[in-house]
């Protein structure tokens, strides 16, 4: 299948939040005509692809990702036709459309689910999971992933309807095979209007136990239990093998799955080559789990096993950054004393390793995580069940807003910040989501004009992985430095070959001699504003990409 989508390894993919990427209109949401305005700013930053996430009609429960129209336009977006000057425009820049995929399920408003909770015996009355009350309770003690019970009851149907996550997101039932042919349906259509690839969401809870089991995982604090086992059932991947076969290989498009994948075998089942599911995949870690577990030490490790595995049998999707993750110069960086070059260093860290770069809209300028006063100015679901599942066991309504904000997804979507104005240029109106009191310092107007700023780094960046060979397709080999804070490794092809080094510290770190002498030309320093690279001690957060030197010919 990789080989068939050759493409796929020349792509530079910028996703795009739509409610907080630029509002045309000042009602204070983000739209689609907002994004054409801003396609010339996205030319220049060198990116070739974008993902979308859902501009689908929805009633914004999960901003999004409560579907109730598959082949509408959310009214707050604008029209089919903005959608299609925005794809005629994005087709002139040869930039590639990438949409957001959610078939796990739907909105409770889908016009699909309205039929099926109607009565047990209509036409839509499989599409959904019901099952009938249990002593006059729920099916099971399962919990949903955003609070509280799984399950949702119907008095019309005198049922419950699963939802794994909120409970305006029923679960699609992918056990009725005239669900499966409305979705490949849908999705053949949005490929005839012109879409490249699919980004698809929470893929890895397709297929579901018939007997729905209680879970013996501890309880929450609301009382219901995550279940045992829910993600990667071989139902799931036999489903995806569908679609891919259906639609994906014949119609030669993208797909890269948002995969439940914590360790580097589940992940190669969604992404071996001979697996024929997945182009690549995005593995989704709860962010408490990433901010618990993080270090320099891990992503070495975790990179160089992915790659090792899938290394001829695969492809990899590199981000730090997404719509659900805390901004990544917060978390893996330092957004305070070192936040320029540390955000440097993630992005060139990033863009020198194997696999597709995903920028995600505000990374390029280092936009970071954002303290909202009160639980109030939150919209996330998850960050509002955080906030409550803390108060319930037991933590202060300051300690529980401390915890909610550290991991929250609105940490990613406060609007972007284009110039130096209160709302940062992104409304003439109130924003749907505060702006980050920051952007007088931290703005598109103001980087685009300085040669040295992050967003110029993301640039060249860009513009040397698509000139050189070795970043595309190049082998990588980790090297040993001594050091777990300082990572390095070479990027080779039979005609070029590179050597990065990243000090991943608030401190200094030596280049051992050894390495260093194969360090020939510096091409780019994330210390580029202090001259660039020095020498063999790298400061805080130094991050140098060197050519490697060529042997001399024999005399």
């Amino acid at each position: 299948m990789i080989k068939e989508k050759d493409w796929i390894k020349d792509l530079v993919i910028y996703q795009i939040y739509p409610r907080s990427f630029y509002d045309a209109n000042g009602d204070g949401i983000g739209d689609l005509p907002g994004v054409l305005q801003k396609l010339d700013y996205l030319e220049e930053l060198g990116i070739n692809a974008i993902w979308f996430s859902p501009v689908y009609r929805s009633p914004n429960d999960d901003n999004g990702y409560d579907i109730s129209g598959y082949q509408e336009i959310m009214e707050e977006f604008g029209t089919m036709e903005d959608w299609e000057r925005l794809r005629d425009a994005c087709k002139e820049k040869g930039i590639r459309i990438i949409m957001d995929l959610v078939v796990n399920h739907s909105s409770d408003e889908h016009p699909w689910f309205l039929e099926s909770r109607s009565s047990r015996d209509n036409d839509k009355s499989e599409y959904y999971i019901w099952r009938d009350p249990l002593d006059g309770h729920e099916p099971n003690n399962w919990a949903s992933a955003f609070g509280g019970s799984a399950w949702e009851y119907v008095p019309e149907r005198g049922q419950y309807y699963f939802h794994y996550f909120s409970k305006k997101q029923p679960d699609l039932n992918w056990a009725c095979p005239r669900l499966r042919e409305e979705i490949f349906h849908m999705i053949d259509w949005w490929v005839d209007k012109g879409v490249d690839g699919f980004r698809v969401d929470a893929i890895s809870y397709l297929d579901k136990p018939r007997d729905f089991p209680d879970s013996t995982q501890p309880p929450q604090p609301d009382g219901y239990s995550f279940p045992d086992t829910l993600a990667g059932r071989p139902g799931t991947h036999a489903y995806i093998r569908e679609m891919n076969q259906r639609i994906y290989t014949p119609r030669n498009v993208l797909t890269v799955g948002e995969v439940s994948a914590p360790t580097v075998e589940e992940l190669g089942n969604y992404v071996r080559t001979d697996r024929e599911e997945f182009d690549m995949a995005i593995p989704f870690v709860p962010p408490v789990v990433e901010i618990d577990t993080w270090s320099p030490d891990k992503l070495r490790h975790d990179i160089e096993e992915s790659y090792e595995a899938l290394k001829g049998n695969g492809w990899w999707a590199r981000f730090f950054s997404n719509h659900d993750k805390p901004r990544q110069v917060s978390l893996y960086g330092d957004d305070a004393q070192y936040w320029e070059v540390s955000a440097k260093l993630l992005a060139m860290f990033l863009h020198s390793l194997p696999g597709t770069p995903f920028v995600y809209q505000g990374e390029e300028i280092g936009m970071t995580n954002v303290k909202l006063p009160s639980i109030e100015d939150y919209n996330d679901l998850d960050t509002i069940n955080t906030y409550r599942q803390s108060l319930l066991s037991g933590m202060t309504p300051e300690a529980a807003l401390t915890r909610a904000r550290l991991i929250s997804r609105d940490n990613a979507r406060t609007p972007m910040q284009w110039d130096d104005s209160e709302q940062g240029g992104f409304t003439t109106g109130t924003p749907w989501l505060k702006v980050n009191p920051n952007t007088a310092k931290i703005n598109v107007k103001a980087q685009r004009q300085d040669p040295h700023s992050v967003y110029q780094c993301y640039r060249q960046l860009i513009a040397l992985r698509k000139k050189s060979p070795s970043l595309s397709r190049g082998d990588m080999t980790f090297l040993e430095t001594g050091c777990k804070e300082l990572i390095a490794f070479t990027r080779s092809t039979p005609g070029e070959a590179l050597i990065t080094f990243h000090n991943f510290s608030g401190q200094e770190l030596t280049i051992p001699d050894a390495l260093l002498s194969a360090a020939g030309e510096a091409l780019l320093s994330s210390y580029d504003r202090e001259g660039g690279y020095r020498g063999p001690v790298l400061r805080p957060y130094e991050s140098v990409i060197f050519r490697v030197k060529k042997p001399k010919p024999p005399q």
